[in-house]
């Protein structure tokens, strides 16, 4: 006999009113002294063996096998039932210590209805794997309603077949609710293993529905994963990847590991409650076995990532990153789900994951400033965005985006404890960090990376020969630096004073630009261009006028401002510094050179013309500007 069996939980036996409704042909006479109790249990014996024997496998080994629970419902509620009154009377015997000729019998006529109950369990599980996907049952039901509400359902079920067969016109309620047949089916399937599992753990045979129960249920998690796409790979193999194998992978596993915890897990551990509610230690340790080889798989898979430091570089970051999010938003999840002290082991796992992605996230954050640093590419003709400032800058516009889990990971290392420059350079009241210091450290983090990369500008430009060409590359990367950092979500971490700050700094490289690239042009006039003065005085205002502005326009037309706006702005303030002036000059001393073009070679639209050419660096370029409107609206009415 099973030993556990005598440890189980007794059950009532049968109301008296179940035995008067019922004569067992295998009943004896009661005999004298017997006590009411054992005449009870002998009843139950009887009752039991009628209808056991009646479903007995082994009775029909050449016949298709006949579900109980599908072909004949109120046959399956007996059977339950006759199980239910052979385990009271097993209890009673054994308590007195007496007839074991009808505890052997009794044992036997268990064993017969275990054997059976195995075979309706694995049927059932089988029969509806479609009906119990992980998706169905934790979208059906939650831990709590599910376990208060099964049981109902199956008693509405056998209460339906009575109403039916008692009167077949009469419409059920279940029949005219709104419940889908696959919601019903799923009901069904939930509540028969309940009262299976529920029976077979009562009677002592726990671990052999836990057996069937584990082998159907674990290959559909396996399956599960494997057409998710989730593979077990170390970090030795992941070392030997391309990374254009790899890569799909990653993908595969960011989009698998959500639908794993949210809904296959979920779904196996909302169905492990429910069928072995009777047990919370049965179904801890049943979900135990069918979900952690395959949680730790899962999970493996990101922490074996973030070891692979050969194949670390900046390129795969954002891999790590998206792998690091996916674990951090399912956090509450795999807590709840994988609560159980046996589970501790996948939790662990997770967090390992979550550790070692952090590590290679400042790993190749590090790799990413070296590359900065080391980078030896020339600087663009004509003074343009650098290469490296659109590469740095959009690596750091995808790296804001991720700004929650790089502020975790950052936490623990702030940038400022490695330089000697002063903290308020890497936050400001009006940044996006306020005083999180979670915030905080991703701020630091971008500041420094930022003044990186201009340090590094600083270096390129000192390689043009020409100081306004080299202020107006450093105008126009701080420029575009600026505009990445206020048009992303950089701007919220950097802050309104960071933007303002360095804004103010190109404008500052935009007047050293104008100084030091048309101080000739502009110092060639008198300081007051309506004086008089001698017309051999005039003549050489007007040639090195001529002069400069030539050279400086050739010098120039190669040169190139990409953004449109801060193209206009400089126009702008060129022709606000040069054609007034000019102007004034011109109409003051013009009539004395009418038709002497080596003297007076430009007319004051001319030069606006002339300046509405520049920083295209094509030659020329699309007047449709507002500079030309400021031009337009400087122009007085020509006549020579």
């Amino acid at each position: 006999m099973k030993g556990s069996l005598f440890t189980s939980r007794p059950s009532s036996p049968l109301p008296s009113s179940h035995h008067q409704r019922f004569v067992s042909p295998y009943s004896t006479p009661p005999r004298a002294g017997h006590t009411f109790s054992e005449t009870l249990m002998d009843e139950n014996i009887d009752y039991a063996e009628a209808v056991i024997r009646k479903w007995n496998l082994d009775n029909h080994k050449h016949e298709k096998f006949s579900p109980l629970f599908v072909d004949d419902r109120k046959e399956a509620k007996m059977f339950l039932e006759a199980v239910t009154g052979l385990r009271s009377a097993m209890h009673y015997y054994v308590k007195l210590s007496s007839n074991s000729q009808k505890i052997i019998r009794a044992q036997n006529l268990m064993q017969i209805a275990m054997k059976r109950l195995e075979k309706e369990f694995y049927v059932i599980l089988s029969a509806n794997r479609k009906n119990l996907d992980s998706e169905s049952v934790s979208s059906r039901s939650s831990t709590v309603s599910a376990r208060s509400s099964i049981s109902e359902s199956y008693e509405d079920e056998i209460s339906e077949e009575e109403e039916q067969s008692t009167t077949p016109s009469r419409t059920s309620p279940r029949a005219e609710s709104s419940i889908s047949e696959s919601d019903k089916a799923l009901d069904v399937a939930m509540a028969d293993l309940k009262s299976i599992a529920d029976c077979m753990i009562a009677s002592g045979y726990g671990k052999e529905c836990v057996n069937i129960y584990k082998l159907i249920r674990k290959s559909i998690i396996d399956e599960t994963l494997y057409y998710l796409g989730v593979e077990k790979l170390n970090h030795s193999q992941m070392q030997k990847m391309d990374w254009n194998v790899l890569e799909p992978k990653i993908k595969s596993w960011i989009h698998a590991v959500t639908i794993a915890v949210k809904t296959l897990f979920h779904g196996e551990r909302i169905l492990c409650d429910i069928v072995f509610s009777s047990s919370e230690k049965i179904a801890e340790s049943s979900f135990t076995e069918i979900s952690r080889d395959a949680a730790l798989t899962l999970f493996s898979f990101a922490e074996n990532f973030g070891k692979s430091k050969k194949i670390l570089s900046p390129e795969k970051l954002f891999r790590a990153l998206d792998m690091y999010e996916a674990i951090c938003d399912l956090w509450p999840e795999i807590e709840s789900v994988f609560s159980h002290e046996s589970l501790s082991a996948v939790r662990a796992e997770a967090m390992a994951a979550l550790v070692k992605l952090g590590e290679a996230v400042r790993i190749m954050l590090a790799q990413f400033e070296a590359a900065i640093q080391k980078d030896s590419s020339k600087t663009p003709s004509g003074g343009g965005v650098h290469p490296l400032t659109r590469y740095v800058m959009n690596f750091l516009v995808f790296l804001g985006d991720y700004s929650g889990a790089i502020s975790d990971i950052l936490a623990d290392s702030p940038v400022t404890a490695h330089t000697p420059l002063p903290e308020s350079y890497f936050s400001s009241p009006t940044s996006g960090g306020g005083e999180d210091p979670s915030a905080a450290a991703i701020t630091a983090r971008l500041a420094w990376l930022i003044l990186v990369l201009l340090c590094k500008l600083d270096g390129k430009a000192v390689l043009y020969n020409d100081v306004a060409l080299s202020y107006l590359f450093l105008a126009n990367n701080l420029n575009y630096v600026v505009s990445k950092v206020r048009n992303s979500n950089l701007g919220l971490l950097m802050g309104l004073e960071w933007i303002w700050n360095n804004r103010s700094k190109v404008n500052r490289y935009l007047a050293n630009y104008e100084r030091m690239g048309w101080s000739k042009v502009i110092t060639s006039l008198p300081e007051d261009p309506t004086a008089d003065i001698p017309p051999e005085e005039v003549k050489e205002c007007f040639r090195r006028f001529n002069l400069g502005f030539e050279e400086t326009y050739k010098k120039q037309i190669s040169w190139v401002i990409p953004d449109p706006k801060l193209r206009d702005e400089v126009k702008i303030s060129l022709a606000k510094k040069i054609v007034p002036g000019y102007r004034a000059f011109y109409l003051k001393h013009r009539e004395n050179y009418i038709g002497v073009e080596s003297i007076v070679r430009y007319a004051p639209e001319d030069l606006n013309n002339y300046l509405s050419d520049l920083f295209f660096a094509a030659g020329g370029g699309s007047r449709t500007s507002s500079y030309e409107s400021y031009a337009e609206s400087t122009v007085t009415s020509r006549g020579r």
